[in-house]
């Protein structure tokens, strides 16, 4: 019982800390938040939770050709989601924030939109998984003892409980002070975030392109 209990809360801080940096993803379901409301961030938060499920499956698994692949090809995967996210900080930049203070209805929202574009973000990113690996090896999560099946079915979905309790939280918590923007503030935060987001890819791409160079 004692080892199964650390199991569940192991894999929640797993889930909590793969989720809780301020990447390209936390920013969206910010900017999200204040301009489309709680729920359509919420689902997305869902899409990019179900991402890192993925990438801790394959973590778990130990699948060494699919970490092999990842490394091999760093640099290549780096550039490419990071020109991926140039595009997307330009559309928040430019987005006009006009009409996103009124009251979100359920019919204005496409919330499976939300999901794929949430889960798609955080999927186009797959260095995320070495990330993984080390929370494994730090909270020696599925060690060396003997578990079973319903440990891992257990383990794993404590992941993704801990992903979701973070993005329900942090959506919770933006949409509370969501009533103190207007048009104008909300304005200045999507080209903050886009600013953000475009600075982190343009990084990103010099890295990869300096990777190249030194190899």
């Amino acid at each position: 019982m004692e080892k199964f209990v650390q199991l569940v809360v192991s894999g929640v801080l797993i889930g909590i800390l793969i989720s809780a940096p301020m990447g390209p993803i936390g920013m969206l379901c910010i900017q999200r938040t204040l301009n489309k409301g709680r729920w359509p961030a919420f689902f997305t938060g869902i899409g990019a939770a179900i991402s890192d499920l993925i990438y801790s499956l394959l973590a778990g698994l130990g699948l060494a050709f699919i970490t092999d692949f990842i490394d091999n090809n760093r640099s290549l995967l780096q550039l490419i989601g990071s020109i991926v996210l140039v595009f997307f900080g330009l559309y928040l930049f430019r987005k006009n924030p006009a009409g996103s203070l009124k009251k979100p209805t359920e019919h204005s929202n496409n919330y499976w939109l939300d999901f794929v574009t949430g889960f798609l973000f955080t999927f186009s990113n797959p260095l995320i998984l070495f990330f993984i690996i080390s929370l494994f090896a730090q909270f020696d999560f599925f060690g060396a003892d003997h578990y079973h099946y319903y440990h891992y079915i257990m383990g794993y979905a404590s992941i993704f409980g801990g992903a979701i309790l973070w993005w329900y939280a942090i959506t919770f918590f933006v949409n509370k002070v969501r009533a103190h923007f207007n048009v104008r503030s909300l304005w200045l935060i999507n080209r903050i975030i886009g600013s953000l987001i475009i600075i982190m890819a343009l990084c990103g791409i010099y890295l990869s392109i300096k990777a190249w160079i030194i190899h």
